[in-house]
């Protein structure tokens, strides 16, 4: 019994003594820690809506992807075909030919880049608006559902090169 008591004399001291650290830590005068949200090194993130990889599909494939809402993706043409854009440069990997995807519901999207020497803009199943620049002016061309719209050298053999500077699908 004096064993007994004695480990329970123990426990409470030792848990008493628990609380009134605890308590000290809690009304101690140190001076208040610094909140991330007002440090004005630290930066915010905010989303650009730049593609991703850029440099290197430029470098590799010949085309800058400058931006988009991530609804209209470089593809490989072996997977998919919803935008297809020939092109007459067959110097690239890609013989001329680019394939995208588009990504989500499919009602809108929107990628800006820069493909050169455009003949023809092929859609799948999706509405697509084409934004294209040639000789400085930059024109709007509608291409239907499983429509191809010829474009450029395409239409003009004798004609300038266009250059495709955006491509958006419209729900």
């Amino acid at each position: 019994m004096k064993f007994l008591l004695r480990g329970t004399l123990v426990a409470a001291a030792s848990g008493a003594a628990s609380i009134l650290l605890a308590i000290g830590s809690t009304t101690s005068t140190a001076a208040p820690s610094a909140n991330a949200a007002d440090d004005p090194a630290l930066s915010y993130a905010i989303e650009g809506f730049e593609y991703p990889n850029a440099a290197k599909i430029l470098k590799e494939r010949g085309i800058a992807l400058r931006k988009g809402d991530g609804h209209i993706l470089l593809s490989d043409c072996a997977v998919t075909q919803d935008i297809v854009v020939n092109t007459n440069n067959l110097d690239n990997v890609d013989r001329g030919k680019y394939c995208f995807k588009v990504t989500g519901t499919g009602k809108t999207g929107q990628l800006t880049l820069e493909i050169p020497k455009v003949i023809s803009i092929t859609a799948g199943n999706y509405l697509v608006q084409a934004s294209l620049t040639t000789e400085g002016r930059t024109t709007e061309v509608g291409v239907s559902k499983y429509d191809t719209t010829v474009v450029g050298q395409g239409a003009n053999p004798t004609g300038n090169p266009a250059v495709l500077v955006k491509l958006r699908v419209k729900g």
